[in-house]
C-alpha cells in the first residue's frame, strides 16, 4: 500500500508544491483549502483527494478530525498561514489584525494538529508544522517583521508543547522553515523556488521517519536555534 500525506493548506505556493512532489513520488496525497470551488492547482493533481478547512475556525478543523477519523496518514504537514499586516509594529497594529495573524499562525495550526494526531500512524509517524526562521527568537537581532516572527515564535512554542506531550506516541514532529520562497507571500525576489523548497522538505521528513527525530529545520536539512 502506498505511504500516505495530509497537506493543510495546498491550494497554492509551498502546499501546492508539496502536494506534487509526494504525488509524484507515487504517494497518496489528501490536501486542503479553504474553498472548494477555488482548488488553485490541486485539481491538475492526478489522484489527489481534496478537502476543505479553515484552521482558524475550530469548528472546521475540528469537523475535517471527525471526517478524516477512519483513515491513517504517515504524514501529516500543516502548511496554512499568512503574512499578516504589512509595516505595522505593536504600537500601530490594531487588535483586529493581531488576533487573525496569531490566530492562523500560532494557534491555528497547532489546534488542528491536536485535532488530527490520532490520524497519524503511531511510531513511524511525522507531523510537520510549517514555520519560518524569522520565528527563532535567538536570531530575531536585526529586527524587523515583528509581528510576523512573533507569530512564528509563538507557534514554535506551542510545537515544543506538543512534541512534549505527545512522546508516547514515538511520532517525529518538526518544525520546518521552508527558505524564503517564491511565492505570493515571498514575492518575486527570493531566492529559492517552490520546487526546490519541497524537494528538500520532502528530504527532511523522509529523513525524521527515519532518525525519530524532532527538531527545527530549514529546508535544506540544517538545525535552526530556538
Amino acid at each position: 500500500m502506498a505511504e500516505s500525506v495530509l497537506i493543510i493548506g495546498a491550494s497554492r505556493g509551498i502546499g501546492l508544491g508539496l502536494a506534487k512532489a509526494f504525488a509524484e513520488r507515487g504517494w497518496q496525497v489528501t490536501a486542503t483549502v479553504r474553498d472548494r470551488s477555488k482548488p488553485g492547482g490541486l485539481d491538475k493533481i492526478s489522484g489527489v483527494t481534496i478537502e476543505t478547512v479553515d484552521i482558524a475556525e475550530a469548528a472546521s478543523a475540528r469537523a475535517l478530525a471527525e471526517r478524516l477519523a477512519d483513515v491513517t496518514f504517515d504524514v501529516v504537514i500543516v502548511n496554512a498561514g499568512m503574512g499578516g499586516p504589512r509595516g505595522e509594529k505593536p504600537e500601530t497594529v490594531n487588535d483586529a489584525d493581531f488576533c487573525q495573524l496569531f490566530l492562523t499562525n500560532a494557534l491555528g495550526p497547532v489546534r488542528i494538529a491536536e485535532f488530527l494526531i490520532g490520524c497519524v500512524r503511531p511510531q513511524t509517524g511525522v507531523i510537520g508544522l510549517m514555520t519560518s526562521q524569522l520565528g527563532s527568537v535567538e536570531q530575531a537581532s536585526a529586527g524587523g517583521v515583528e509581528l510576523y516572527r512573533a507569530s512564528k515564535a509563538a507557534l514554535n512554542s506551542f510545537t515544543r508543547s506538543f512534541a512534549a506531550r505527545h512522546r508516547e506516541l514515538g511520532l517525529a514532529i518538526l518544525s520546518l522553515h521552508p527558505g524564503w520562497v517564491k511565492t505570493d507571500m515571498g514575492g518575486p525576489n527570493a531566492p529559492v523556488t517552490v520546487e526546490d523548497s519541497a524537494a528538500g522538505l520532502l528530504a527532511v521528513i523522509e529523513r525524521a521517519r527515519k532518525d525519530r527525530q524532532d527538531g527545527y529545520f530549514d529546508y535544506r536539512g540544517e538545525t535552526l536555534p530556538w
